[in-house]
């Protein structure tokens, strides 16, 4: 069986489109300790390593997936906003601009780990400062890097992206697929039947 070690909704929805077990258990590492060192790439890869032995060290016989997704534009990171300021503030900036979603991916089991990150790249519509509330309205979003989702309603927002859909969502199909292989498990055998 494969664990989760996270509590977000949408990477439960990605791999429930298969019908490998899983559970959820969401790491409560404090990502606050790990500082950005200005290489978004290395600091997601950290961050999901590090929530990934951390729920590991509970379930060592079993594939622990763990994965961290930030959104990166002109040298800032752009985690979860703390607020419905923040989150209006970082949708402003984002407004009408390319950004670069990343989502590292770990795996451990009996002190093995794996990882690897994929990248995409977001052009957002114009915005404007009504537009943001509504959106808002429709999805809070305090849950996910960059104060937005690009499934749903997050849908408008989006003009155009360079790269796998599911990363923005937060899960790289490709990836979890090439991490598992490497687990010896091959995710074409889980595939649902009608």
């Amino acid at each position: 069986m494969l664990i989760l070690a996270s509590s977000s909704p949408r990477r439960a929805e990605i791999l429930r489109y298969f019908c490998l077990p899983f559970t959820q258990y969401p790491s409560h590492f404090d990502e606050s300790v790990i500082p950005f060192n200005k290489d978004p790439e290395s600091y997601a890869k950290k961050l999901a390593e590090k929530k990934a032995s951390l729920v590991g060290d509970a379930f060592s016989q079993e594939i622990v997936l763990a994965a961290d997704t930030i959104v990166y534009f002109k040298g800032k990171i752009y985690n979860k906003p703390k607020n419905s300021e923040q989150a209006f503030t970082m949708l402003q900036e984002l407004s009408n601009q390319w950004h670069v979603v990343m989502t590292a991916v770990a795996m451990c089991k009996e002190n093995v780990c794996y990882s690897a990150l994929e990248k995409s790249y977001v052009l957002f519509n114009p915005l404007t400062e009504e537009q943001i509330k509504l959106y808002h309205k429709s999805d809070p979003c305090l849950d996910k890097a960059g104060g937005y989702g690009i499934q749903g309603s997050g849908s408008i927002l989006v003009n155009r992206i360079i790269g796998c859909y599911y990363n923005i969502m937060g899960l790289p199909i490709n990836v979890v697929t090439e991490l598992l292989s490497k687990m010896q498990v091959n995710l074409w055998h889980y595939l649902k039947k009608p």
